[in-house]
């Protein structure tokens, strides 16, 4: 019975009452037109002044970590709500630990329903654990909810569009035995240092001296001084490296994914990164995929700041299929152009194909420190033209590898 008809069947049993004189009948139709009452009620302040809070108590998280979901609502009104149902959208990718999910219609992902009596002026809260198992930056939201009066006749529902993001950043492991020579990358660059001009840095000014370059000239000094100003700039023996990732997966000009490639791939370039910096290197990122909210394309200069290791680890964690903006090859040719000559050139990638090799080969005729890294499968590549090629195992799954082991390609 649908709570539209109660006024007249209420009008009904009143007349039939007052035409018989039963007292009953009309106590009824009073109380059916109560019950309407009460109905309408609900139906237009049943969802006023509800609040709904999500909390997550990290936004960013490690593979492995335990992030915990808060969800809270209030009813702020002197109405008591009878029943109140949240439905929250969490994503595929992590795991519950505590609580239950039900399938959403929406592909990878799933629903926490909360079935809740508020009354007036009453707060609930709700904490689920949950365990990072995936890699990848992750929507928590919308959430809809749910409510209606005491007798099941309405049913009104209302929407919270805010999303909250929770980043999970891939696995950093030990790099051993990278056997690559001081000069390439992550070598010993202790054992022979090379003075730079670190345009961060820079200790002071003097007057321009024929040769000097235009790119240094400090053009506010020179205006005030009314002649050419030079910078100066501090030495430095940092060495930058830029890492390429190539998200490729599979041959061209096949398509499809392998995540276990892709994963290593990425958990090979954070580690070589991470392993990078702490010897002294400025180490910038590349990949040749765009960025998944803002379309760019992912391209972090080289640099030792406190946050760099903090701004690789996030675009690395956006990666997802093996979607390329460009080839491999052509990517590296013009992104190496932005990095300063002294700079060591490394690219993971797992299918080393020709135009790559080529392209790798005449930089390093050029002077140019590259090295190549190739992530899974059989270890068939050989060192070609004296060009330093590595290979990391896939002889265990990506999520229980516990460290990256490059070796020299044809050992």
């Amino acid at each position: 019975m649908r709570g539209t008809y109660l006024p007249w069947i209420a009008a009904l049993l009143f007349l039939v009452g007052l035409i018989i004189h039963q007292v009953p009948l009309l106590l009824v139709a009073l109380l059916l037109l109560l019950v309407r009452g009460l109905t309408r009620v609900w139906e237009r302040y049943g969802l006023v002044r509800i609040e709904f809070r999500r909390r997550l108590s990290a936004s960013r998280a490690f593979f492995g970590d335990e992030v915990v979901l808060e969800l809270e609502i209030a009813n702020r009104k002197p109405l008591p709500l009878p029943w109140l149902e949240v439905d929250e959208e969490i994503p595929a990718e992590v795991t519950l630990l505590t609580g239950q999910t039900t399938q959403s219609s929406q592909p990878n992902r799933f629903l926490i329903s909360n079935l809740f009596s508020l009354g007036w002026y009453h707060r609930v809260r709700r904490r689920y654990r949950m365990k990072c198992t995936q890699r990848g930056s992750f929507a928590f939201g919308p959430a809809r909810v749910h409510s209606g009066d005491l007798f099941g006749f309405s049913r009104q529902e209302m929407d919270f569009e805010r999303v909250d993001r929770l980043t999970v950043y891939p696995r950093i492991l030990p790099v051993v035995q990278p056997g690559i020579p001081s000069k390439q990358p992550l070598g010993d660059i202790r054992v022979r240092r090379y003075l730079f001009q670190d345009p961060i840095l820079t200790r002071g000014i003097r007057d321009y001296q024929s040769g000097d370059s235009l790119r240094t000239i400090h053009w506010k000094s020179s205006a005030r001084l009314g002649r050419l100003q030079t910078r100066l700039f501090e030495p430095t023996t940092s060495v930058d490296m830029g890492i390429f990732l190539d998200v490729r997966t599979v041959p061209a000009p096949g398509w499809g994914n392998v995540p276990q490639l892709l994963e290593l791939g990425i958990i090979a370039a954070a580690s070589i990164a991470s392993h990078a910096m702490a010897s002294g290197y400025r180490v910038g990122l590349y990949i040749n995929q765009l960025r998944q909210f803002t379309g760019q394309r992912i391209r972090i200069p080289p640099s030792q700041h406190a946050d760099q290791m903090v701004h690789i680890l996030e675009a690395l964690a956006q990666v997802r299929g093996s979607v390329e903006s460009m080839p491999v090859a052509r990517f590296v040719t013009q992104e190496s152009r932005n990095l300063p000559w002294g700079s060591s050139i490394l690219v993971v990638t797992a299918v080393p194909g020709e135009a790559l090799l080529a392209a790798l080969l005449r930089m390093k005729r050029a002077g140019r420190s590259v090295a190549l890294v190739k992530v899974g499968g059989p270890q068939v590549m050989t060192a070609r033209d004296g060009l330093p090629a590595y290979h990391v195992a896939d002889t265990v799954p990506w999520d229980v590898l516990e460290t990256i082991t490059l070796r020299r390609a044809g050992q």
